[in-house]
């Protein structure tokens, strides 16, 4: 003999609520024959055979895209790898003289001092603003932190916010720019028998001072960017 149905609790406590033919009319729409909806496993009608076999080529190709083209380091990593540091081996003031050297060949090409021995400031003004001064000799004469006037040496790394200097004792000097006074020189250069430029000891060079405070710019975006002139509270 079978064992007796259990009743389903939902039909007991419908049956506490409503009358016998409510109840069971209730349970019979909500419960027993309610629709029970399945995701279709079929392929959507919509993409036929072409689309679908064009869309996992896309993707593949996407893939394979991904997986070639190395990632780019992150700041993160960059400063961790010190990849912009400058080794221990490397920061000696002789190695980077022929680069002063050559920065003051590029500076007497822009201020145009094989044509003239004077400059205008409204003139040179901005291309001095947009000039690169990787391999500047220059020398700290004003700064609010009192230790670090006196500093000189050639430019090795111009960042945004401070100046990288080797000092003829080689040493590294990290000067910041804000509220500091750069001084440098550019001289005069004769050219000899043999076509070489020379500098000239017996002209006295043009020495210009840098505000560091208008400076606070990395110099591939200072040299695309306009400045006006304006008074700096601060002097």
């Amino acid at each position: 003999m079978p064992p007796p149905e259990k009743e389903h609790p939902a039909q007991s406590l419908l049956a506490r609520a409503h009358e016998s033919t409510t109840a069971a009319q209730i349970f019979r729409e909500k419960v027993q024959n309610r629709p029970l909806l399945l995701r279709p496993s079929s392929p959507d009608p919509a993409q036929n055979v072409r689309s679908q076999r064009q869309k996992a080529r896309l993707e593949k190709a996407r893939a394979n895209r991904k997986s070639k083209k190395p990632r780019p380091l992150t700041a993160k990593q960059k400063r961790e790898l010190g990849v912009y540091d400058i080794p221990k081996e490397q920061r000696k003031f002789d190695i980077y003289v022929p680069i002063w050297k050559l920065w003051c060949a590029y500076m007497r090409e822009i201020l145009g001092m094989e044509k003239s021995r004077y400059v205008n400031a409204a003139a040179v003004g901005p291309l001095l603003a947009s000039a690169d001064y990787h391999g500047a000799m220059v020398d700290v004469v004003r700064c609010r932190c009192v230790g670090r006037v006196g500093i000189k040496g050639i430019v090795v790394k111009d960042t945004k916010f401070t100046m990288e200097i080797i000092t003829p004792k080689n040493e590294l000097k990290t000067v910041p720019k804000e509220y500091t006074v750069f001084r440098f020189e550019v001289p005069f250069a004769e050219q000899d028998d043999d076509g070489d430029s020379q500098m000239v000891e017996s002209r006295r060079p043009f020495v210009f001072e840098l505000h560091g405070t208008q400076f606070e710019n990395r110099p591939a975006d200072r040299a695309n960017r306009k400045f006006k002139q304006h008074i700096d509270p601060d002097l």
